[in-house]
């Protein structure tokens, strides 16, 4: 039985020196709540490890789709990146020093567990994980608030259980929708150069166990289709570039989902401008700030 779709969460932003709530906002709705910053837990640097892999995937249940692990509300930054200042940085004299363009605005809008779920550390098969981490690189074909919306509800059927890790809207907020320590649904059938896990027994192997899927939201001349539209934002692209760079990626460990699709249907994100990103992405040091993969959120080091 399909059960009915849970209430929208509001989240809290907690401040260093006062609280208030901020919302992100599209046509006066709302999207998501600012993130609580992570100076609130610098008091307290033996906050527990979590356990968030998942060992080997397991038979499921008919009818009951698998639930995520459940991801504590408000969700402090940390749960979605760990600053570090830049000396402590992987930036090496390849890249260049911190860019003088301001860090966007965080946001979180975390979607439905039927929409999630763990990074496992073995196959459906029992074959050891040790892929290196991929970013893939998508857009929303939708505004980022029904995209939002349709991650926060309760899927049953695996063909409407989907997500990104993050969302970055038209005017550059960064909108966290799945932690990096698990596995969204962003790409079901699919490869990297030969790579691919398979978590399911029912389903083709994909990238999703070893990928962060990063979305761009479509400008309007682009929801109703077409094979491209006017692009995206400056600002969508500074963010893009901030935010990738926080993985610590190289370059050939970044790609997009016509890239990796196996159907041949997808050719997201259209009209991607791949030299200005790549060129936008030297700004920045490679931080390691986004730790890809079923390891604990909560480390400081």
């Amino acid at each position: 039985m399909k059960l009915p779709r849970p209430p929208l969460i509001l989240l809290f932003l907690c401040l260093v020196t006062m609280i208030a709530t901020v919302t992100l906002t599209q046509n006066d709705r709302v999207i998501a709540q600012e993130l609580p910053r992570p100076a609130v837990e610098l008091a307290n640097q033996n906050i527990g490890l979590l356990e968030t892999c998942g060992t080997r995937p397991q038979a499921k249940r008919p009818g009951n789709p698998e639930l995520g692990p459940v991801v504590e509300v408000p969700a402090s930054l940390y749960r979605f990146r760990r600053p570090v200042n830049w000396q402590n940085s992987a930036a090496t004299s390849n890249y260049a020093q911190p860019s003088s363009v301001g860090a966007p605005r965080e946001y979180q809008a975390l979607a439905n567990r039927s929409n999630y779920g763990q990074r496992y550390l073995y196959d459906v098969n029992g074959k050891p994980v040790t892929n290196t981490p991929i970013v893939v690189l998508h857009e929303t074909a939708a505004t980022a608030q029904s995209t939002i919306n349709f991650f926060q509800t309760y899927h049953t059927s695996e063909e409407d259980q989907a997500s990104y890790h993050t969302l970055i809207t038209l005017n550059g907020d960064v909108v966290y929708i799945v932690p990096p320590d698990l596995r969204a649904f962003g790409a079901g059938n699919s490869i990297f150069q030969g790579e691919a896990v398979q978590t399911d027994a029912k389903l083709p192997s994909s990238v999703n166990n070893f990928a962060y899927h990063v979305s761009l939201e479509t400008p309007p001349n682009g929801l109703n289709g077409g094979s491209s539209h006017s692009g995206y934002t400056m600002a969508q692209y500074q963010s893009l570039a901030w935010l990738v760079a926080q993985t610590g990626l190289p370059d050939d460990r970044i790609t997009t989902h016509k890239a990796v699709d196996r159907s041949g249907e997808r050719s997201d994100p259209r009209s991607f401008d791949e030299q200005l990103f790549f060129q936008l992405l030297r700004n920045y040091p490679r931080t390691r700030e986004i730790v890809i993969g079923c390891q604990a959120p909560y480390r400081n080091q």
